[in-house]
Formats: C-alpha cells, sequence, structure tokens
C-alpha cells in the first residue's frame, strides 16, 4: 500500500499510511486542508480531494493539536524547498520517450553528478528495474567498450602478442572478447549485488523505509553516471569511486528519506566488511605460512 506524504504550510508532517491519515483526520490530528501526495500522484491536493478520505474531510476538526505525537520535520538545509516538498516527477532517463534516449542519458548523467541531492529526490522509487539496469549497463559499459576497441586495434595491428605468430593477433582478440563479455556481465551484476548488501545494511540500521527496488534504483543510477569518469585519463579511476560513494550516500538518503548518517554508514558497512574479512584471512593464511614453515625447520 502506497504510502502518504502530508503538508501543512510548507512544514513535512512524515510519511503515514491511509489507516493513520483517516484516523488523523477524525481526531484532528490533520486537517483537510493539508495537502498530501503519493507515488504516482502529479502533484500534491488536499487531503479533502481523496476520495477515500471523503467521508472524514467532510466532518468538521477541531484545531490540530500540538503534542498529538506527529513531529514536524524540517527540511533539510542542502536541499530546495521545491525538491523536499515536490512529488517525484522522475529523473530525465523515466522519460526518455518523451526526451529521446540519448538526451536523457546525457541529462541523468549531468543532474546526478553536478547535484546529486535533487536529482535522488526527484528520482521515482518504483517503476521497475529494467530501466535503471539498461542506464547502469551504458554507464558502466562505456569504459569496457573503448577498452576493447583500443584492445582490438591493438591486436589487429599485432602491437599485443607475438607478431611472428601468425595466429597470435587472432587469439589476442578471442581473449579480449571473452574479457569484453565477463565484464559487461560484471557491470550488470554490480548494481544487484551492492544493492543486496547496502539493502541488508539499511534494514540492520533501521533505515530501510523503501522497499529493494528503491535501493537498487539509486545504486544503479549512481554507477551509470558515475563510471563514464573512468574514461578521464590518470585520475579518472579515482575520480569514479568516489563521486560514486558519495552519490550513493546521499541518494539513499533521499530515496529512503533518512538522515544522511545512517545512509553513508549503510553504505560503507558492505565495504567496512569485506575489506575487514580480507585483511582477516591475509593474516590468518600468513600465520598458518609461517606456522608451518617454523614446523618444517
Amino acid at each position: 500500500m502506497a504510502m502518504i506524504h502530508v503538508n501543512r504550510s510548507g512544514t513535512n508532517l512524515g510519511t503515514f499510511s491511509e489507516e493513520d491519515v483517516r484516523a488523523g483526520l477524525r481526531a484532528g490530528r490533520f486537517l483537510s486542508s493539508d495537502l498530501g501526495w503519493r507515488e504516482g500522484m502529479a502533484q500534491w491536493q488536499p487531503l479533502s480531494q481523496f476520495s477515500e478520505f471523503a467521508a472524514e474531510a467532510a466532518v468538521p476538526t477541531p484545531p490540530p493539536i500540538p503534542d498529538a505525537g506527529i513531529a514536524t520535520v524540517p527540511a533539510d538545509p542542502a536541499l530546495p524547498a521545491a525538491a523536499v516538498f515536490q512529488p517525484r516527477t522522475g529523473l530525465p532517463w523515466e522519460h526518455r520517450e518523451q526526451r529521446g534516449f540519448f538526451n536523457a542519458f546525457i541529462d541523468t548523467l549531468s543532474i546526478v553528478l553536478t547535484k546529486p541531492g535533487t536529482a535522488f529526490s526527484m528520482m521515482r522509487t518504483e517503476g521497475g528495474f529494467g530501466g535503471p539496469l539498461l542506464y547502469a549497463i551504458i554507464g558502466g559499459g562505456a569504459g569496457v567498450i573503448v577498452w576493447f576497441a583500443i584492445s582490438l586495434l591493438l591486436n589487429s595491428l599485432g602491437i599485443m602478442g607475438d607478431r611472428e605468430n601468425t595466429w597470435g593477433p587472432m587469439i589476442g582478440m578471442s581473449v579480449s572478447s571473452m574479457i569484453f563479455v565477463w565484464r559487461l556481465a560484471a557491470v550488470a551484476l554490480a548494481p544487484f549485488i551492492f544493492a543486496g548488501l547496502v539493502h541488508l545494511s539499511l534494514m540492520l540500521l533501521g533505515g530501510a523505509k523503501k522497499t529493494f527496488e528503491t535501493t537498487f534504483r539509486v545504486i544503479a543510477f549512481a554507477q551509470g553516471s558515475t563510471a563514464p569518469l573512468q574514461l578521464v585519463p590518470c585520475c579518472g579511476v579515482l575520480a569514479c569511486l568516489v563521486w560514486n560513494l558519495v552519490a550513493n550516500c546521499i541518494g539513499i538518503a533521499r530515496a529512503h528519506e533518512i538522515d544522511t548518517g545512517r545512509a553513508t554508514l549503510a553504505v560503507f558497512l558492505p565495504l567496512i566488511v569485506c575489506c575487514g574479512g580480507s585483511i582477516f584471512l591475509l593474516f590468518m593464511f600468513g600465520g598458518l605460512a609461517a606456522l608451518g614453515h617454523n614446523w618444517n625447520q
């Protein structure tokens, strides 16, 4: 069941279920003039215009009770007011049929890289896996395609491999093709794997306000937008890694509507666990090898 965002005079009252809103209207915690919005709506509208609340909104309600258990949530100062209270209209990529395939990709890449807070406040939290996955493959595959093209060119010129061996260039091209397919498969699988780990972290931290699909969409759009940075000479790989983490942290916070600190911890927790586990295994096997060496002596 879709949750309803309630707003009063520019202040976000929070996100509630239909039953909570209905009970709030009866008790006077909500006013019929309060604005409401849920996923799929084009714009905010008064609660009195929701058909499911018609009966409750028609009954005169007493003045709102300040201590009725609803805490107002101030707008995030890092986010424009329009982005906080406007419906999720969707990223340009989510309107590629109208905007054009290429233009939608470039516009989405631009807004995610330059204004990630605004971008992930616009992003729809639902709508399927296909669109974000395609975006992630295109953006993430850009570097792979460039590498493959250069590899084929060098092999065809005999620069890579044994020039005296007639089969050398063909073998080199075959190996490059297999690596190309493997790397594209890795680009397609990476959003699912990382999103799964991040969503598990969110669940452990109590920050999973939306479904796995929401987490996946953030990870996919972040990957597709930051991966092309790898093509920048010298510092491209580092820039891609750093900005990808930044985009993921901001995106998770905006999409799940949680604080940035908890979102950052959810993104870094899988990395910390994986790195810590790798270091532990390295020390363990190193210690066992040293112990075995000393034992044989």
